[in-house]
């Protein structure tokens, strides 16, 4: 089993990273009078990352566990969020497939990450 160091090290946390840059850029297009939108987006991509980091400095697997679970939430959130902007007509489906792919890849590593947890939660 690896031994972590870093939550940076966490290919959970480096997916998460990486889909929460491109959902920054997306906000920026946004239009202007889509404030709401826009911000629950921005939080949620910051929670991700953020619950990855403090669910790794809890040292505690059940915790641990259960901050990644509230991450992969903000993911699916996302995801939603994203196909809100194509139904309000914000963007095209196809503008968004970029993103909801680094979601989809993000949410995937984090149950990778959760199930590596419960392991060591039972030994």
């Amino acid at each position: 089993m690896a031994t972590f160091t870093s939550f940076k090290e966490l290919d959970c946390y480096k997916k998460s990273r990486e889909a929460k840059i491109w959902i920054i850029k997306f906000c920026k297009n946004l239009p202007k009078h889509e404030y709401d939108m826009k911000d629950n987006m921005l939080r949620a991509a910051r929670s991700m990352t953020r619950n990855i980091a403090e669910g790794f400095g809890r040292f505690h697997f059940k915790e641990n566990i259960q901050y990644v679970r509230i991450a992969r939430g903000s993911a699916t959130e996302l995801q939603d969020d994203l196909d809100g902007c194509v139904l309000e007509g914000f963007c095209k489906a196809e503008d968004i497939d970029e993103g909801d792919k680094l979601l989809t890849d993000a949410i995937q590593s984090m149950n990778g990450y959760n199930k590596y947890l419960q392991s060591r939660l039972k030994k």
